[in-house]
């Protein structure tokens, strides 16, 4: 993958196109539990390569592909976290809300488990929540998952167990009411 890379940084547009067709699901991914935004996941992939594309020239390969790519795709979340946050909402509807869960698609396969899955890991704090979906999620290693996030390998490991008690309690907690230990 970073042979790849390193060639689509040299014009090579075949390595490009393998680059982009080996990553694209795990960027996919993780932008989705990193953003709790899974409509809006293909955009932040796309903004991602937008950016890794223009970059890969710069890409010397001092790291994997792959954790290069993911810290790119961090970046992007980030931002679109601070755009979100200065924009002003507005709605047309005093019941937005309703109107929001109504537009969801509902019996979709596997979509309860899903749904339930996001809900625990949006609960996590963000900094756990990417380690877990970068090391248990994504495969990465524990050190690829620090270059990531800028942080060391202990931190990481510290944050992947303590996001597991985190969501085994929340799976113990909530049965009865649906959560992710329901069914």
């Amino acid at each position: 993958m970073t042979d790849w890379a390193l060639a689509a940084g040299g014009g090579d547009r075949e390595a490009a196109d393998r680059f982009v067709r080996a990553t694209y699901e795990d960027v996919r991914r993780f932008v989705t539990y990193l953003s709790s935004d899974a409509p809006g996941a293909d955009d932040l992939a796309q903004e991602t390569y937008l950016r890794a594309m223009s970059g890969l020239a710069r890409f010397a390969g001092r790291s994997c592909a792959r954790t290069w790519l993911m810290s790119i795709a961090r970046r992007v979340v980030i931002d679109r976290h601070r755009a979100a946050a200065v924009r002003p909402r507005t709605a047309d509807t005093a019941d937005w809300q309703t109107a929001a869960e109504r537009a969801q698609p509902r019996h979709l396969p596997g979509f309860e488990e899903y749904a339930a899955v996001l809900d625990a890991l949006r609960r996590l704090d963000p900094a756990r929540r990417q380690a877990f979906v970068l090391t248990q999620l994504l495969g990465a290693s524990y050190a690829e998952a620090a270059a990531t996030a800028g942080c060391p390998v202990g931190t990481v490991r510290s944050r992947v167990a303590r996001a597991r008690r985190e969501l085994a309690g929340q799976w113990r907690a909530e049965p009865e009411e649906g959560g992710p230990g329901a069914g």
